[in-house]
């Protein structure tokens, strides 16, 4: 099932879709695009939020109003991208951030000058709660971060997300190919956010790579379902 890792959906809780209104469309061009199983990641910053459950809270209130609605695409389901802070690993209920029904949990790594100390954050969530990191937009770190320091982020037992928009720049898309070609597991997201510059865009995703990588995308989430 064409799958959208990366999808700011829920309306009205980050800079995502404003209202309801615009999440069924921006559900509905996924679905005309191919698409039929999205991930909804609204943001999640710790130093913003007053609790995991508070975000929780207000993450299910906007889940509901779509639910009440009748939706274009099969599946719909919640889940953050979560930036990655100091003390994040030992904040309480950080597990409930993964992806609904599976051990995958999105993060965003910090557009700062590279430090140790994020990958040990990342380490040790995926040690405590044995959870699958998922690196959110790996592409975008080249612009921050050395090559030696993408390799150390390339190195972690994680899945990388890439953003289909990385298709529209020579130097994203060359990266994009070598992670692919290297054999690492990665998840395609659309990393939507409104319906004019940041639209889904599922359709350049499949006239650069084709059926079969994006199938491969599509077949991570199934491995990673909790029993």
């Amino acid at each position: 099932m064409r799958t959208d890792y990366h999808c700011h959906v829920l309306p009205g809780i980050d800079d995502g879709a404003k209202n309801v209104e615009m999440s069924l469309e921006m559900l509905e061009m996924l679905h005309n695009q191919g698409v039929e199983r999205v991930a909804a990641t609204p943001h999640f910053y710790a130093h913003r939020e007053k609790s995991v459950a508070r975000f929780l809270e207000k993450r299910q209130k906007a889940y509901e109003q779509l639910l009440s609605c009748k939706l274009p695409v099969s599946e719909l389901l919640p889940g953050a991208e979560v930036a990655v802070e100091h003390g994040l690993s030992e904040l309480e209920g950080i597990e409930q951030l993964a992806l609904k029904g599976t051990n995958l949990i999105l993060l965003e790594l910090p557009y700062t000058a590279y430090a140790d100390w994020m990958q040990e954050e990342i380490y040790n969530i995926s040690c405590e709660y044995h959870l699958i990191p998922v690196i959110a937009h790996v592409h975008r770190y080249i612009e921050y971060y050395s090559k030696s320091e993408i390799e150390k982020i390339l190195g972690m037992d994680a899945v990388f997300q890439i953003n289909n928009e990385a298709f529209r720049s020579f130097r994203e898309r060359r990266f994009v190919k070598s992670v692919i070609k290297r054999g690492l597991p990665f998840v395609f997201g659309s990393d939507s956010h409104n319906l004019s510059a940041r639209k889904p865009d599922f359709d350049i995703l499949l006239k650069k790579i084709g059926a079969e990588k994006a199938a491969a995308s599509d077949n991570i989430l199934d491995k990673y379902k909790k029993e």
